[in-house]
């Protein structure tokens, strides 16, 4: 019984670590440009899933592509799942200013992100590679600053010395 316990908890403990990491993934975006996360290493990725008729996703365009400018050395990847006219769907993007690489959405594309929940939706993953963000609703520059600051990850710092 004993043993039972011990394979199933570290079957749990595989799970949950294998679960904060990344599978990978290598997309194409709109411009021929190839994306995959392996590529990244050692940089923050932003994943957004968005679509034309999210009116939430419209209004944080702007701000994700202001934040893409300010922080050049995080990597921002814009995904629209709603890819059936590519011309439209680039179109939108430039009238939103997307500045950032943009990958059309098909079943490729799903098998190795997934298929968001809901719209938008965001994906961070930290400078190895692991999935530190995964959320559904509208996010902001200063939200993605602050993840990116703050999910780093820090050196325990040594103990204070008392006066």
């Amino acid at each position: 019984m004993r043993r039972h316990l011990t394979r199933a908890l570290l079957a749990a403990a595989l799970l949950a670590s294998a679960l904060g990491r990344a599978a990978g993934f290598d997309v194409t975006d709109t411009q021929g440009h190839r994306h995959r996360l392996a590529d990244y290493h050692g940089r923050w990725v932003v994943v957004n899933f968005w679509a034309t008729w999210c009116v939430p996703c419209i209004r944080e365009i702007p701000e994700i592509a202001a934040f893409a400018r300010a922080h050049p050395d995080v990597a921002v990847i814009g995904v629209a799942t709603d890819a059936e006219d590519p011309a439209k769907v680039k179109r939108f993007a430039a009238k939103l200013g997307l500045s950032y690489p943009l990958v059309l959405s098909n079943d490729a594309v799903e098998r190795q992100l997934g298929h968001p929940n809901a719209l938008p939706t965001t994906r961070i993953f930290d400078p190895q590679g692991h999935l530190v963000y995964d959320r559904a609703g509208r996010v902001d520059r200063k939200a993605l600053e602050a993840i990116t600051r703050e999910a780093a990850p820090r050196e325990a710092a040594p103990p204070m010395e008392s006066a």
